[in-house]
Parts: structure tokens; C-alpha cells; sequence
């Protein structure tokens, strides 16, 4: 089982920037892939980023791209999402996911067995 926790939501306002952090324990998760998702209010889960397991394959939808950067710091079982000129319809839970796939599979969420809890990340105008 492996066990993921999100850090670093908050409110923040148009144009500013905000890093999210999602430390993995249990089964060892350095050869699994992680990502974030994310979920505005009536909206259904989208993919935001990935990245493989050692950390040379990312993968950034293109709602986000030039904003936000993915990382991940094996040493410490942590993944991060760095989100810069954030813009309110950014607004939404964010979640961290884990599983044995490449960047480019963790795309589809149907695939990914493990998720956190998530962390909201608000937008002001």
C-alpha cells in the first residue's frame, strides 16, 4: 500500500505563486511514476502533471503549461508542483497519485491505484 499526503494549498491571489508538496510512505515509491490532478466544484477530475519515477519524463497539460513545473526529490519520497501566475480558474482540490506507469500513462486516471486526500488551492481575482 502506498500512502500519499498533500501540503501547500491555500489562497493566493491572481498572478502569485504557490508550491505543492506530496510526501509517499509505505511500499517504497521511488520506482513509481507520480502526478498531480485536479478537481474544480462540478467539474470532473483533470490531469495536471507527471513525472517517472526518476525524474527524466515529465508530462504538464496544456492548461498549465509554462506555469507549472513538476519535481521530485527521491531521497526524500516527495513529489512537488511548483504553480506560478496562477489565475483563478486554477481554483480547485488537488491531488497527488502514484502508481507503476510511465509520465505519459499517469495521464489517464483510470489507470492510477493510489491517490491522496488532496490539498485546495484557491484563486483570487
Amino acid at each position: 500500500q502506498v500512502h500519499l499526503v498533500e501540503s501547500g494549498g491555500g489562497l493566493v491571489q491572481a498572478g502569485g505563486s504557490l508550491r505543492l508538496s506530496c510526501a509517499a510512505s509505505g511500499r517504497t515509491t521511488i520506482s513509481y511514476a507520480m502526478g498531480w490532478f485536479r478537481q474544480a466544484p462540478g467539474k470532473e477530475r483533470a490531469f495536471v502533471a507527471a513525472i517517472s519515477w526518476n525524474g527524466d519524463s515529465t508530462v504538464v497539460a496544456d492548461s498549465v503549461k509554462g506555469r507549472f513545473t513538476i519535481s521530485r526529490d527521491n531521497a526524500r519520497n516527495t513529489v512537488y508542483l511548483q504553480m506560478n501566475s496562477l489565475k483563478p480558474e486554477d481554483t480547485a482540490d488537488y491531488f497527488c497519485a502514484a502508481d507503476l506507469a510511465t509520465a505519459q500513462q499517469m495521464a489517464v486516471k483510470s489507470i492510477i491505484r493510489y491517490w491522496g486526500q488532496g490539498t485546495q488551492v484557491s484563486v483570487s481575482s
